[in-house]
């Protein structure tokens, strides 16, 4: 299994993610305002469903991969890095989306609501990048089956993207709120983010991990 450390450290990643501007999250806001706090929540269950799709292709191509080329780690390791400093990037460059942009939504039936959750995730670049480039980076073969390290990483990161989601869900209308009426701290919570995704790709980069 994976060590208590690199747990933690792949946890503090996957709450970067979670945090960084996004489809899910412009999405579940957007919905939580237009249509309230229920149609939020029952959006939020399909998004955790399309983690459940990402986590189960990534544990089972992870698991194939990494038997059939040893090396395999270094490769997606760069890809990592270049992909945390891209959304780096994408958070601070000027005219940069925030994290409560909102968009206008029509009330949908919880069953769409579902539907329309599941379909953000399952076709979200930034989490099937997240898995394809950075989730691998934590897993060693020395650790045990690659197989039950990929499905304990990817329970961790679906339980944290949950709560965090959910929180946000809850309070969706006050924050949106808040930032509107306070655009300087939407600049701050941009920079802080994009300072705190490069800081991880060089962090990452600097990594050796056993085989």
């Amino acid at each position: 299994m994976v060590p208590l450390n690199e747990l933690l450290l792949f946890g503090g990643a996957a709450l970067l993610m979670v945090l960084t501007p996004g489809p899910n999250m412009v999405y579940l806001v957007s919905r939580s305002i237009c249509q309230g706090t229920r149609a939020g929540v029952m959006s939020l269950y399909g998004v955790i469903a399309g983690f459940l799709l990402h986590m189960l292709a990534a544990a089972v191509g992870v698991t194939a991969l990494f038997a059939a080329v040893p090396f395999a780690y270094e490769a997606l390791k760069l890809a990592g890095v270049g992909y945390l400093l891209y959304l780096a990037w994408q958070t601070i460059k000027p005219n940069g989306r925030s994290l409560f942009e909102v968009r206008e939504l029509a009330a949908e039936s919880p069953a769409k609501l579902f539907l329309m959750g599941f379909m953000t995730n399952a076709l979200n670049p930034k989490i099937a990048m997240f898995y394809v480039a950075v989730f691998p980076q934590f897993i060693s073969a020395g650790n045990g089956s690659i197989l039950g390290q990929s499905i304990q990483l990817g329970s961790l990161q679906i339980l944290i993207s949950f709560f965090v989601n959910l929180c946000v869900v809850l309070s969706a209308a006050k924050l949106a709120a808040f930032f509107s009426g306070n655009p300087g701290w939407i600049a701050v919570q941009r920079y802080a983010m994009g300072s705190v995704l490069a800081g991880l790709a060089i962090g990452l980069a600097a990594e050796r991990r056993p085989g």
